[in-house]
């Protein structure tokens, strides 16, 4: 029996976001879908996840979120917390990508990336933690990518860096939280290179120079036949709505037996083995510096 999770999800407007919103409150849970200018360039989706709540009866909530900004986040969760009274579950989802040769993307637009994908996360944690750590129960659930340590396809460095760090940090905080009762599982999905917005949304670097010298040098191939490969390795019955069935298998799941990582990989690029080898790594460390009880979260008899 599903039991009733109080959800919020950031950069939930679309791709895997919007996804595991929808799939989450099909599953049964009250879940609030975080968005920023919900009253300007998001209304369409405010609108369309208004009307597919009231047709299916479900508890799926906009709700305004700018992780970019502390006392957006701050409000979004207070607001949640004085209408449900407890928030349960955190799904950091928000990211951006950017795709071009790193040297042509300006530090600026590489520290807006990290702002994005590591910076949001931090925002919410500590809007967050001290609820969740006053009642001694929750679950970060971390939205990764296979990039952070599997193969490594060109042009994609401010994503993959950024990504990296909030992998890292995400892996931090499981064992910080774990006395507090707290759960931490990470997603990793693969390169969808359909079913989403990540490639047509991607950014693109500032110092067009540098750009035009890698498109128009040595380098002058390597844009078309990554994508190309990438596309080629991604099986035909590949699609997105998977990330969102683990996001729900794991919030469905006992408290205190999540599994801490999840990859969902159609194209097997190796994140799963190196991952492996890390998380395990990770946890002969901890148990030999006499600290293995963080491994799991303090589960109340």
């Amino acid at each position: 029996m599903t039991i009733k999770q109080v959800i919020v999800i950031t950069g939930a407007s679309s791709g895997f976001g919007w996804m595991s919103a929808i799939a989450l409150a099909r599953a049964g849970h009250a879940v609030y879908a975080g968005m920023r200018e919900t009253d300007g360039r998001n209304a369409p989706a405010v609108q369309r996840l208004q009307q597919l709540a009231s047709g299916e009866r479900l508890d799926l909530h906009a709700i305004e979120m700018d992780i970019a900004r502390q006392a957006s986040v701050d409000a979004a969760i207070e607001a949640i917390l004085a209408i449900q009274g407890r928030l349960d579950v955190v799904v950091h989802n928000a990211g951006h990508m950017a795709y071009g040769p790193a040297e042509a993307f300006t530090p600026e637009q590489f520290a807006a990336l990290y702002d994005t994908n590591v910076l949001g996360t931090q925002r919410v944690n500590r809007a967050v933690l001290p609820h969740l750590r006053s009642r001694g129960r929750g679950l970060l659930l971390w939205v990764s990518s296979s990039s952070t340590r599997g193969g490594t396809p060109p042009y994609l460095a401010p994503y993959f860096a950024a990504k990296a760090g909030m992998d890292a940090l995400a892996v931090s905080y499981a064992g910080e939280l774990a006395r507090w009762g707290i759960e931490s599982s990470i997603v990793v999905p693969g390169a969808f290179t359909q079913g989403t917005n990540h490639f047509a949304h991607a950014g693109q670097p500032s110092d067009v120079a540098v750009a035009t010298a890698y498109a128009e040098g040595p380098t002058a191939d390597l844009a078309d036949v990554a994508l190309r490969g990438l596309a080629a390795l991604e099986p035909a019955d590949a699609d997105p709505q998977a990330v969102a069935a683990a996001i729900v298998a794991v919030v469905d799941a006992p408290h205190g037996r999540r599994p801490f990582r999840v990859h969902v990989d159609p194209a097997q690029d190796g994140a799963e083995v190196v991952n492996g080898v890390a998380d395990r790594v990770r946890a002969e460390l901890l148990r030999r510096i006499g600290l293995g009880d963080l491994l799991h979260p303090r589960v109340e008899a």
